[in-house]
């Protein structure tokens, strides 16, 4: 399982996957159909990630069923960016999928 930040275009949200990464095609058509279609991502170590959100990351990890394999875990971006340092941010992945402008 992984704990990804995506930086959306409504702000942060934190997820739960079982994908093994953000630009995984399945993962993306589930992140699109729920309206999020660009966005940054950036990897949460699982235990700080479980440490920070206490009961509520049980709840969510206790509730995902391996046909359902995203979750959001918070979608309040101003508690979500709050909870991490950035520091403690893994990674980078952009993904936009629209084509590039001309200069």
């Amino acid at each position: 399982m992984k704990v990804l930040m995506l930086f959306t275009g409504s702000g942060p949200i934190v997820i739960l996957t079982s994908h093994d990464s953000a630009t995984d095609p399945v993962l993306l058509e589930k992140l699109r159909a729920k309206g999020i279609e660009r966005f940054l991502a950036y990897e949460l170590p699982l235990d700080l990630a479980r440490k920070r959100y206490g009961g509520h990351f049980t709840t969510v990890v206790n509730d995902l069923h391996e046909s359902d394999d995203l979750r959001v875990l918070d979608y309040n971006g101003e508690r979500a960016f709050g909870l991490f340092r950035l520091d403690e941010l893994k990674g980078s992945i952009i993904h936009d999928p629209r084509p590039a402008k001309a200069a």
